[in-house]
């Protein structure tokens, strides 16, 4: 008789990932879709509803699903998802109820990606048993996750970390979101679209095109100012990152590095995350088992959502 299996879903703001393994965390299978958002929300959702279901077919058919868990980009709450600019119609959505209902009888649980990412760095990566520390993500967005005492800091209302929506510039004092650009319209995977394809374009451009390095040198420059504040508040002992820009790390780390052994009175580690691509899946993956765990210990039937910290 085949025991349960628990699936891991990844809500990006240009993928889905998703991934199945059986409840010891031995992995089935997986696999990757494009989340077309400019369909809006319910398109993306239905997409990675679909994949998901293929994917249990293909690598555990017959088999109970016991538990879904999935990380998000923005916060997601009981009706909907907060600061979730990336495709529209995000924030409405009540994903623990979609998934809840698209895959009757699991539980489910929801994350921010970041934190859940964090977690898995925390657990079993590159920052475990450092503290402080923090995780930088440099993907489709711009966050980070704050680790102490080897918990991720959740923030009152699950934003903390969200750095995306720091102030750039002294003029942008008392100005509304609407009367400013925040620092992850400049920088982030999202920003260096408006130049190229996508950002791996935008880095493998910029060793021979000059627009192309200098709007790289800018790009890191930013960066590199805000992580240096944030280092200085924090004084971690390493900071791991991850996300998709990872694979241009060639041209990030000299000028973060350099900022941060310049400015920070005890500059910490950096280093590339340990899972730079798939921790947020990762984490979503732990979310499920650890619902089956519970599940198994004590059997509840709502379903747990708003779990971004």
């Amino acid at each position: 008789m085949h025991t349960p299996v628990v699936l891991g879903l990844d809500f990006g703001g240009t993928k889905i990932a998703a991934a199945v393994s059986d409840i010891t965390g031995a992995r089935l299978g997986g696999t990757t879709i494009d989340a077309r958002p400019g369909e809006g929300a319910r398109a993306s959702l239905a997409r990675g509803v679909e994949a998901a279901r293929l994917l249990l077919d293909r690598v555990a058919p017959g088999r109970e699903l016991a538990a879904v868990g999935a990380s998000t980009f923005g916060i997601p709450l009981e009706d909907g998802i907060a600061l979730a600019p990336a495709i529209a119609g995000w924030t409405d959505l009540a994903l623990g109820r979609e998934l809840a209902a698209a895959f009757g009888g699991a539980e489910v649980r929801v994350a921010t990606d970041v934190k859940a990412a964090a977690r898995v760095e925390v657990e079993s990566g590159a920052l475990r048993g450092c503290d402080p520390a923090i995780y930088l993500n440099l993907g489709t967005g711009l966050a980070v996750a704050i680790v102490v005492g080897g918990t991720v800091v959740n923030g009152r209302n699950g934003a903390a970390g969200e750095i995306g929506y720091n102030l750039r510039a002294v003029a942008d004092v008392g100005l509304a979101p609407h009367q400013r650009v925040p620092l992850e319209d400049m920088v982030s995977g999202r920003a260096l679209v408006r130049a190229a394809p996508d950002a791996a374009a935008v880095f493998a451009a910029a060793p021979y095109d000059p627009a192309m390095a200098t709007l790289v040198a800018d790009f890191t420059a930013e960066l590199a100012f805000h992580l240096v504040n944030l280092t200085i508040a924090i004084d971690p002992m390493r900071i791991a990152v991850g996300g998709g820009m990872v694979r241009s790390w060639h041209l990030l780390n000299g000028t973060l590095r350099a900022a941060l052994d310049a400015a920070v009175p005890y500059p910490p580690e950096l280093v590339v995350a340990a899972h730079p691509y798939d921790a947020p899946l990762l984490g979503a993956l732990a979310l499920a088992t650890a619902a089956t765990c519970d599940r198994q210990a004590a059997p509840i039937t709502s379903v747990k959502e708003g779990l971004s910290g």
